[in-house]
């Protein structure tokens, strides 16, 4: 074939030299159609495309269309209520709020109210004034020794690596503005998340930035980078929503010198994280490693972040937690819609309990031990605006964390490129070129102000409903159209009585997952039922 194809081609430009010296007004007519010309010869010699081979011209249209489908899809066919995995009236607004421009709606809501799965918030006739200076959370149990004061509205877990130095610094910048914390994701701890921003130093089961060399914990490691001021917590990944028990994926092409450096693994190919942690196997190994974390970090919070899967794991981690004494300071529950990194397609549309489910499952766990008041329990999946937040509180969050609100207030625009290297904002690339557009003094100033504008949206939702803190917010505030009637969140998770599960009031709905439920293993192959 390439032996045709040099033949042809040599051909062609035969004939060019030949009618460019005796006809140059036809030159031009070359210059244009000889493009077109060698690319349906070469389509019709290659072998791997059938269309391209049936339709040498006409065919390219195809694969073009099929490249630039997002953003026809985007800009040109989704309403204000489409798009997915965020749709578009929530961008424009998160937009809005980072540039400090109108965020108003106007002519009234373009949702249909009457549809099923509309929500809304009961309000007061006796609304409140509420400051958002008094919308903080003290993180940190009794074996804490340097408890935090956090915000209700923090940013989720994303790597460095995953997101360019520029992404980092600029949301690290926008923490620092904003007096909230950046969670670092499991990459490890960067000179980019050190920009004067508190930092939660996420600790996964690859250990990066604190692993020997056979991919193992190192304590010596983890404790030089833990006492660093900018640290104020800890937080074990065991599960993320975007692929649970899969592990973090980090292409090959994004894998640069200084990330080597950062993580210490080897340069060249996929950087994958092992599905289970080596340090611990139990329940009750991951409670005596929070509390080697906590003593090795000089007594800060320490937490561990999960997407629940198996309902008796959970409970088991409770029991081992009643066994032991040892309670994390939060627990960190991650939705099977969140994600904002690479994942493969089952782990992302098919596994993991969805946010809701997962979070009144363990805030009822908790309350069902007695141990709610000890832990702080915060919630990240598709948390975008003030509703987002008041709503999952409502469920039993503390606080909550945002991945992809806080991408798009960098000036993400929902290309859906994060796993190529390509993303065209320089949010979730390597690439020089592309990073270089993103300038980190102006972005994190959007940053500062999209937590700002989105916090002071829940304080006035807050005081809408006639409440002053968030500790006063009920399941029953929030309600839901579904097919049969109107219910609130209470009546779609009927909650547990405190102290039910120690005093062997066990729900019937709890109960396989409650006798399956052991301190000293995680796996439980007796159990089938899967149900939160």
């Amino acid at each position: 074939m390439r032996k045709q194809f040099f033949i042809i081609s040599f051909a062609v430009f035969a004939v060019v030299g030949v009618v460019s010296y005796f006809f140059p007004l036809a030159l031009l007519s070359l210059v244009l159609f000889l493009p077109i010309f060698v690319t349906g010869v070469h389509n019709t010699l290659q072998h791997k495309k059938a269309i391209l081979r049936n339709f040498p011209v006409i065919g390219v249209f195809r694969y073009f269309f099929e490249a630039i489908r997002p953003e026809i899809q985007q800009y040109f066919v989704e309403s204000e209520t489409d798009g997915a995995p965020v749709p578009r009236e929530i961008r424009s607004v998160v937009y809005q709020r980072a540039k400090e421009q109108t965020d108003t709606l106007p002519f009234g809501t373009q949702r249909n109210v009457y549809a099923e799965g509309y929500e809304w918030l009961t309000h007061s006739l006796a609304p409140k004034h509420v400051d958002t200076k008094n919308l903080r959370v003290t993180i940190g149990g009794p074996g804490c020794k340097r408890p935090y004061s956090a915000s209700i509205f923090n940013i989720s877990a994303m790597s460095y690596g995953a997101l360019s130095k520029n992404a980092v610094m600029a949301l690290n910048g926008g923490a620092q503005l904003g007096g909230f914390y950046h969670n670092t994701g499991e990459g490890g701890l960067s000179p980019y998340h050190l920009q004067g921003g508190d930092v939660v130093w996420q600790v996964g089961t690859g250990y990066f930035g604190c692993r020997n060399d056979d991919g193992t914990f190192s304590a010596k490691d983890f404790q030089e980078r833990a006492t660093h001021p900018n640290v104020k917590m800890i937080e074990i990944k065991l599960s993320q929503g975007a692929k649970p028990s899969h592990g973090g994926i980090l292409p090959a092409a994004k894998i640069t010198p200084e990330i080597v450096a950062i993580r210490k693994v080897q340069p060249g190919r996929d950087v994958v994280s092992p599905p289970a942690h080596k340090s611990f196997s139990t329940p009750l190994g991951l409670l005596h490693f929070v509390k080697q974390l906590r003593d090795l970090s000089d007594g800060k919070p320490v937490g561990f972040k999960l997407c629940i899967g198996r309902p008796s794991e959970f409970i088991a981690i409770c029991k081992a937690m009643i066994e032991t004494g040892i309670l994390p300071d939060f627990i960190t529950v991650d939705g099977g819609e969140g994600g904002t990194g690479a994942a493969p397609l089952e782990f992302s549309n098919n596994v993991g309990a969805p946010l809701e489910e997962g979070l009144t499952f363990v805030h009822d766990v908790l309350t069902g031990f007695d141990l709610r008041s000890q832990i702080r329990v915060i919630c990240s999946g598709k948390v975008l605006t003030g509703f987002s937040l008041f709503s999952r509180m409502a469920l039993g969050a503390d606080l909550c964390n945002s991945a992809r609100g806080m991408m798009l207030a960098l000036g993400c625009i929902q290309a859906r490129r994060c796993n190529t290297n390509h993303c065209p904002t320089g949010v979730a690339t390597s690439d020089p070129n592309l990073v270089r557009g993103l300038v980190p003094s102006d972005k994190k100033v959007r940053v500062f102000n999209y937590q700002k504008h989105t916090v002071q949206s829940f304080a006035e939702l807050l005081g809408a409903a006639g409440m002053e803190h968030p500790s006063q917010i009920r399941r029953g505030h929030v309600f839901r159209r579904t097919s049969d009637a109107v219910k609130t969140y209470h009546d779609l998770f009927p909650p547990i009585e405190r102290g039910s599960l120690i005093k062997g009031q066990i729900p019937a709905h709890f109960r396989h997952s409650f006798d399956a439920a052991h301190s000293d293993r995680f796996d439980v192959p007796q159990e089938t039922s899967t149900a939160a």
